[in-house]
């Protein structure tokens, strides 16, 4: 979810979902200990339960990013070894890391060792010519040996040559089976399912299945009411389903916050253009967000004319 699940997208799920775990985007170790650390790991308390994702395939880069993300208040910090982007790949980490079973052992046993915080993997089944059912196995059991007992598994092999990773979200088939048979492996570990899941209904089945959890991702950035506004009730078993409408005027003095700040409006609206989708006046709300929250001095103002066309047109 690189460049998608930033602060002000995460605040907005929040809102629409007081229990789901929030993950950040996913920053590189090296980032995390030379950048500016504020922008890259800042968030507001107000989105926990949130997970920092780390890139990297350094143990000793890991280990002092991992510390960094702990004192910034992160209760679990995730090693990817699944993203199969060009530049994930250029720098050796994310999904390439599939290869290299003993390397990520290395890497998650150096974050154990570095904090209190929880450290996780996230994971493809397998990568290019691999075999998932003989690689899969191998590659939860090193790391599990090393430490972690929570794992996300996406449910598809990544292409790292010939397939962009668009593609690779797509085109590989799901194997769900395959990570059902991996919690039946691994039945003290935390597994959860990623990967092609678009409804709170199929969550629920894999759920009943066995699995320990459900990662959504696209779905739940794209149509996130239809996934986030029912899961507290649905999954949780907490709380009244939140209502888009409310949170939408629940967001104003967060936007009226960071514009204070020097912000701009649509660093924060691009993450809710897709509140709506599927109800009347979605279309207008969309149009009229994207056509006006980018313009000099666009305010909260602009927000609530959006706003009154999925009104009107539910009135």
């Amino acid at each position: 979810m690189m460049d998608w699940t930033d602060r002000h997208c995460r605040y907005l799920h929040r809102l629409l979902s007081g229990q789901t775990l929030l993950y950040t985007e996913m920053v590189t170790a090296p980032a995390v200990i030379h950048g500016d650390r504020d922008r890259l790991l800042g968030f507001d308390a107000a989105e926990q339960p949130v997970a920092l994702q780390l890139g990297g395939s350094d143990p000793l880069q890991l280990a002092q990013a991992t510390r960094i993300g702990a004192e910034f208040g992160y209760p679990e910090i995730n090693l990817n070894c699944g993203c199969p982007s060009d530049r994930v790949q250029s720098g050796a980490f994310g999904a390439v890391l599939m290869k290299d079973a003993p390397l990520v052992a290395e890497c998650v046993a150096a974050m154990i060792a570095a904090t209190d915080a929880e450290i996780t993997v996230k994971c493809r089944i397998g990568v290019d010519e691999q075999e998932p059912r003989a690689v899969l196995p191998d590659f939860i059991a090193q790391i599990a040996s090393a430490g972690v007992r929570r794992v996300t598994i996406h449910a598809r092999k990544a292409w790292l040559q010939g397939l962009s990773p668009k593609e690779n979200r797509d085109i590989p088939p799901l194997d769900y089976p395959l990570v059902l048979a991996m919690k039946r492996a691994f039945p003290d570990l935390h597994i959860s399912i990623n990967g092609g899941i678009g409804s709170l209904d199929l969550a629920e089945d894999l759920l009943a299945q066995g699995l320990d959890g459900v990662m959504i991702g696209r779905a739940a950035y794209h149509e996130p009411a239809d996934i986030l506004t029912g899961a507290d009730r649905r999954i949780f078993g907490t709380g009244r389903d939140s209502d888009a409408v409310a949170v939408v005027e629940q967001m104003l003095p967060y936007i009226e916050a960071h514009l204070a700040n020097g912000g701009r409006l649509h660093q924060v609206t691009r993450h809710m253009l897709g509140l709506f989708t599927g109800r009347p006046g979605a279309r207008a709300w969309r149009r009229y967000l994207s056509e006006n929250a980018s313009r000099d001095g666009a305010g909260p103002e602009v927000v609530l004319a959006a706003l009154s066309h999925v009104t009107a047109a539910a009135a």
